[in-house]
Parts: C-alpha cells; sequence; structure tokens
C-alpha cells in the first residue's frame, strides 16, 4: 500500500522549482499573452507576470535574500502578490505569507519568528508594520506596493533597477526536496508556527487534488473568497490556476456578499472558492434572487464545516455543486474530498489520490468503522515540521504520518465525517459530544442564523452544552425560544446533548481564516 500511494504523481524531476512549475511553463506553451490575473477592469497576462516576477527575484537578491531564508509577504489580494510568491520561490527563497490585516505586536512576532531579511508589504500596513520593522533585530529591508513608502523602498523602484534577463534574475537550480515555504497554523493553542513545505509538497497536492478531484482546466475563471494569504485560497485561486494556465480574479477588499456578487455578474467566473459562512451570507443576501450563477461549473468549500441544510439550499438555489473537503496547512491543501460526480451531502468524502488516512485512538490504534477517533494522513505534501518547536513536530509528525487534532468518523462505504477538534468535544453525561453535532442541529431551525456551541461547568460543575446563537433577521431571542430550540435539539438529537443555556448574539466573532473564533467564546464564557 506503501508504494502504490506513490504512484499518484509521476516523479519529480531532480531539478525542480516551483516558479518554472507553475509560472514560466505557460510562457513555454504559447501562453504568454494570455490573461493571468483579473483585478476590476486591469489584467495581466502571463507574460507580464513573468516578466516583473524575474524582476522581483532579481531586487530580492540584490537585498541581500539568498536561498532558503524568508520573505515576509504581507500583501493583500493585487497582482504584486502573485509577483512577489513566485519572485521568492525562483529566488530560491521561502515564502510566508501573512494577514495585511494585523496589529503591530503580530507583525513583531512574525518578523522575529520568520527571521526575514526582507519583507515585501502594502503601504496600507506601515502604520502597524513600519515601527515593528524598526525594532526587528534582523529585518534589513521593506519593499512598499503601492502609496508612500516613506523611509523604506518602494517596490516599483526595486523592480525599475533590474532587468529581467540578467544573471540576478536567474531561476534557482532548486530540487524537489528543497524548502519553498512557510504556512502558518491558526494558532488556537498559543501562537501560529510555520508548517516547513518543500517545493515538491505544493506540486504534489496540485497533481492530485487539483489536476485530479477538481479538475481544473485552462477554461476556467477562478475566484476565491479567502485571501491568497491562506493556504487555501494560495492553492485554489493562484497556485492551481497558473499550472493549467487558467485565470484568477483578484480584489484587495473584504469578502463580503455584495462583493462577491459583483465579481460574478463583472467577470463570470466558472469555479468559486468559498467557506460556508459566505455561502449562507450569499443565499440570505437580497440580491441572491436575481443573481446570475449560471458561469460557475463548481463550488469548492473548506475552512469550517458546511451543514446539509446549507448544501442542499445552494444547490437547489444555483445548481451549483459544492465539493466539501478538509486540508490543513501541515498537509498544504485538501486531502479528504467530495468529488463532482460523488458527493455524499454531510461527509466530506473520500480520501484524495496520493493520500492515505486512518482514524486513531489515543493509544494510537485504529478504531473500528463508524467510530470517532484523531485523524492521522500522509501523502506527498507532509510538512517537514513546526519551525522551531521540537516538541509539537513530534507529537504530530511521525515520519510519512501526520496526526492531526481533528476528529474524523468513517463510514463502511469509505466517507469520512468532521466530528470536532480533539480539545472541542464535550464530555456530557460521561459520553463524548462533537458541538457540531448540535449546531447542525440547531442551524435546521429558521430562527438560527449562526451557532457556536461550547462547554460550560452547571452548578455542580458538570459541563454541559452552552449555545451562542445569532438569530435570523426578523427573530429576537427570548426565554420562549430558548425552550423551543432545546425542544427542538432533543427531538432530534440524544436527550444530554441539548443546550442548557442559550446566548443571543448580533454576529458571532470569527478569526483571520473567516472561522467562528470558538475559542475566543470559550476564553469569554470562563472569564465571567
Amino acid at each position: 500500500m506503501g508504494e502504490s500511494l506513490y504512484d499518484a504523481v509521476a516523479p519529480f524531476p531532480e531539478r525542480f522549482n516551483l516558479c518554472a512549475y507553475y509560472l514560466d511553463h505557460n510562457l513555454d506553451e504559447g501562453r504568454g499573452d494570455k490573461v493571468a490575473l483579473i483585478a476590476g477592469s486591469e489584467t495581466r497576462t502571463y507574460a507580464e507576470v513573468a516578466e516583473r516576477t524575474a524582476r522581483l527575484a532579481a531586487a530580492l537578491r540584490r537585498a541581500g535574500v539568498r536561498p532558503e531564508e524568508r520573505v515576509l509577504i504581507v500583501l493583500p489580494d493585487v497582482f504584486e502578490f502573485a509577483e512577489t510568491f513566485f519572485g521568492v520561490l525562483r529566488a530560491g527563497a521561502v515564502f510566508a505569507m501573512v494577514n495585511p490585516l494585523l496589529k503591530r505586536e503580530d507583525y513583531a512576532y512574525y518578523l522575529g519568528y520568520t527571521k526575514a531579511r526582507v519583507a515585501v508589504v502594502h503601504a496600507d500596513v506601515l502604520p502597524e508594520i513600519g515601527p515593528a520593522a524598526r525594532e526587528a533585530r534582523l529585518c534589513e529591508r521593506l519593499l512598499v506596493v503601492g502609496g508612500d513608502a516613506g523611509e523604506f523602498t518602494p517596490y516599483e523602484e526595486a523592480l525599475a533597477a533590474e532587468r529581467a534577463d540578467s544573471d540576478l534574475a536567474a531561476i534557482e537550480p532548486t530540487g524537489p526536496d528543497d524548502l519553498a515555504g512557510w504556512l502558518f497554523t491558526s494558532g488556537s493553542t498559543g501562537k501560529p508556527k510555520g508548517c516547513v513545505h518543500t517545493h515538491a509538497d505544493f506540486a504534489w497536492n496540485t497533481e492530485t487534488y487539483a489536476l485530479q478531484v477538481v479538475g481544473y482546466r485552462e477554461s476556467d475563471v477562478c475566484l476565491s473568497v479567502p485571501k491568497l494569504f491562506f493556504g487555501y485560497a494560495t492553492g485554489t485561486n493562484l497556485m492551481f490556476p497558473f499550472r493549467v494556465g487558467a485565470s484568477s480574479i483578484l480584489f484587495p477588499g473584504r469578502s463580503t456578499a455584495d462583493e462577491l456578487f459583483d465579481q460574478l455578474a463583472a467577470h463570470r467566473p466558472t469555479l468559486l472558492t468559498s467557506v460556508p459562512t459566505m455561502i449562507n451570507n450569499m443565499l440570505r443576501s437580497e440580491r441572491c434572487a436575481d443573481a446570475d450563477f449560471g458561469s460557475l461549473r463548481v463550488c469548492l468549500s473548506a475552512g469550517e464545516a458546511l451543514p446539509a441544510k446549507l448544501y442542499d439550499e445552494w444547490k437547489e438555489r444555483t445548481g451549483v455543486e459544492i465539493l466539501d473537503g478538509i486540508g490543513s496547512a501541515e498537509m498544504f491543501h485538501i486531502y479528504i474530498s467530495n468529488r463532482v460526480d460523488d458527493v455524499k451531502v454531510g461527509s466530506l468524502g473520500k480520501i484524495v489520490p496520493g493520500y492515505e488516512a486512518r482514524i486513531v485512538d489515543a493509544d494510537g490504534a485504529e478504531v473500528p468503522v463508524g467510530e470517532p477517533g484523531r485523524l492521522c494522513v500522509r501523502g506527498g505534501s507532509t510538512a517537514l515540521c513546526y519551525w522551531g518547536d521540537n516538541e509539537k513536530s513530534r507529537e504530530a509528525f511521525q515520519g510519512e504520518w501526520c496526526t492531526s487534532a481533528d476528529v474524523f468518523r468513517r463510514d463502511e462505504e469509505g466517507y469520512y465525517y468532521y466530528e470536532g477538534r480533539t480539545d472541542d468535544l464535550l464530555k456530557v453525561s460521561g459520553i463524548w459530544v462533537s458541538p457540531l453535532e448540535i449546531e447542525n442541529a440547531l442551524l435546521d431551525h429558521p430562527a438560527v442564523k449562526e451557532v457556536c456551541v461550547v462547554g460550560h461547568e452547571d452548578a455542580e460543575h458538570l459541563v454541559k452544552p452552552y449555545a451562542f446563537v445569532a438569530l435570523a433577521p426578523d427573530r429576537s431571542g427570548d426565554d420562549a425560544l430558548a425552550d423551543e430550540l432545546k425542544g427542538w435539539v432533543k427531538d432530534r438529537l440524544a436527550p444530554h446533548k441539548y443546550p442548557r443555556w442559550f446566548e443571543w448574539r448580533d454576529a458571532l466573532p470569527r478569526n483571520d481564516r473567516g472561522k467562528v473564533a470558538r475559542k475566543v467564546l470559550k476564553e469569554e464564557l470562563e472569564a465571567r
């Protein structure tokens, strides 16, 4: 079984660089004049992206960046993000991408942790990252995109000083096992850690998930709800489209339902990368009834659980299939997914070719089919380690295998079901309970728009479910509704699973990946 796992992808050559794999091959295959990137009324062809990428690689080398050194990328979804991403790879350096909406203390952490000599940032970020960069011991230069660079180096000035055909712009002769990028964990149990990946890791998932499961095509026009700094979107809206010579739509602002409807109307995308929250927001928007979804051939969903009710509503309204799946920074991207011709509603689908999974108990022994346990997965994209954290690396990575904190069960047909994270499970009346099961039951009620269930001790110090609920616009929270929702859950689940408390919210807090910030709500409740 171990040998056949790696038959899913042909061996990568001895000299292998992701800049050539994703970008340069499009010129070799005659797509230089094809539109690669779309932003509003502006476009960039593959030739234009390649030329500016080469000059950026030269600028990085002139700034002192050497192979395998990290370059911090702090940019919104603009053309320069793609140029920087591929330019870092072309120079043989290592990309590390972070949210451009963070605060000074966050940037101070990332600059110190990555030890980046150079960071490529947007002018809008300077009020926060500027002071952090001045105090950072190892950061020597900021290349600033857009606006006034102040005391730092304007990005365009750095590019203008270089030639795309110079020795400094030459592609670094890396191999598949050389370091290529760090993908950061969500930091749910502390500071975010960098999952260290090689050039082959990113190509592996591209060849398996992107090409064999989703089936990216040269004719695709791709649009993403998550932003490019998030590995989910870096894959689906930059790497995967470039692999097949497709086009990607970029917009720098927040992803809102209105923005997505505008992009759908203006650019007619064929492939939408989304998350359940945005799927819900679009369905609830006044614009949904008149929107034209006819250009879309498929919608991808990941990042949080997709309720079956939401899938059914989306499919009924749009006719567009949703491929729900799960991935992680540790594995780069999605390794369990539904297929266009094989969707089992409520499940995350089956294992992606080139990967293998097992579900284990606390001792590492496989559990019987249908029983929940921690998910272990292996494949050609497993990270080497968490940078600078041997203890957590040893816990998560055992040879080819990565053991996650995610709890799954698998049915007889090989479909996987997400039950939550080990630290999210509640022991109620001596029985383990998944908050997701309770949340899905509540979401079926017409009054509930969003919900997050956490554990809370009652007067006897016993843990019971506590529900934070954002209601539909025409409903208000009171004791009568709480009693109604308790009865609703009792009618659908085992009696001990109903929430004992309900707290009404206008909206639920979210982290920088767009997921409901369960940790924030837990901490808030514990602090009372």
